[in-house]
């Protein structure tokens, strides 16, 4: 939906032509069908590709995405977008290990480093909301503030000491439970807290109905700056958490971890039924999304394919992604 009157519903298809199928007109379910026939098609390719080894490794890889997707999905719900994600992560990322390299423990660490984000998310929301500025302009600036500033606080040198508490910094993200990677979990925790709020609150409807007419919403009572400004700090906030579990992972930060991460991101979010229109989107969706895109890569690598092919898939399922889109929209 884009551009109609505000709802509050997470399905919203429903109301379909597709007869008994049309609870399943959507476009996370086709991305899982996807997902499944691509799963199939690449382990008779590769026989390394359904490893436990390969799967451990492209949850952990997906994972870093698709925390990021989830604050996206939020953003493109409301009609707007978010450029400046991917340095945000390397912000967040930096000043954790500033603060860890100067003796404070992870606490302090950790805090540090997600309040260095959420001041982008404010920064970026109050702008957008409060002054009317481009989505688009006020976060291609914050990219740049923050890689800048990424830069200058490291001297384009690595940072790699992380003080006492460095070894359970490092079992931040790169731990495992039950099998799975402890970013893995953090981020399926995200993703049912995030449903959970679309679907449940005042605020998920408000955010909904913000992305479908703000004008409507506006006049309904819907507190739209607060919401939208809440909206963009999430996001960031987000950003700043898989930040910062890279940085965990890598063992290391540097002025450009997460360079280029959102073209995966604003995809993740696309492909996985976020409207750029504004109206629709959910934590599934994204999270789907960013597998997607990750079995791509890794599919891609272990065939031999180079990777400077990699934008190339991707580009090409964002604008199928839309197309499908628009083909159920005018069947609906």
């Amino acid at each position: 939906m884009s551009g109609g009157q505000p709802y509050s519903s997470f399905d919203n298809v429903t109301d379909s032509k597709w007869g008994f199928l049309r609870r399943y007109n959507t476009q996370a379910a086709w991305v899982t069908l996807a997902i499944a026939i691509m799963f199939a098609t690449l382990s008779a390719l590769s026989e390394p590709f359904s490893s436990s080894a390969n799967m451990t490794n492209i949850a952990r890889n997906f994972a870093f995405i698709g925390i990021v997707a989830l604050g996206q999905t939020l953003v493109i719900i409301t009609a707007g977008i978010d450029l400046s994600v991917g340095s945000v992560m390397g912000v967040a990322g930096v000043a954790t290990a500033v603060i860890m390299g100067a003796g404070y423990n992870i606490w302090f660490g950790v805090g540090g480093g997600l309040a260095v984000s959420l001041m982008f998310g404010f920064f970026n929301g109050y702008l957008i909301a409060k002054f009317r500025i481009s989505a688009f302009v006020v976060t291609l600036g914050s990219l740049s503030i923050a890689r800048s500033l990424s830069m200058a606080i490291t001297e384009g040198r690595p940072l790699w000491q992380f003080g006492p508490d460095e070894k359970l910094f490092f079992a931040l993200g790169g731990s495992e439970f039950l099998g799975l990677a402890s970013p893995v979990w953090i981020m399926i925790a995200l993703g049912v807290i995030l449903t959970i709020a679309l679907k449940f609150t005042a605020w998920g409807k408000h955010v909904f109905a913000l992305g479908s007419n703000e004008q409507a919403a506006e006049l309904t009572g819907v507190p739209t700056v607060k919401v939208k400004i809440s909206v963009y700090m999430v996001a960031a906030l987000f950003a700043g958490i898989s930040g910062i579990l890279l940085t965990s992972f890598l063992s290391a930060v540097t002025a450009n971890l997460a360079e280029g991460y959102e073209l995966r991101v604003i995809a993740s979010a696309v492909i996985g039924g976020a409207n750029l229109m504004g109206g629709e989107g959910g934590a599934y969706g994204a999270i789907i999304g960013a597998l997607l895109i990750e079995m791509i890569r890794n599919g891609l690598l272990l065939l031999g394919v180079n990777p400077y092919w990699q934008g190339t898939f991707v580009g090409a399922f964002i604008i199928f992604a839309v197309l499908l889109e628009k083909i159920r929209g005018r069947r609906g």
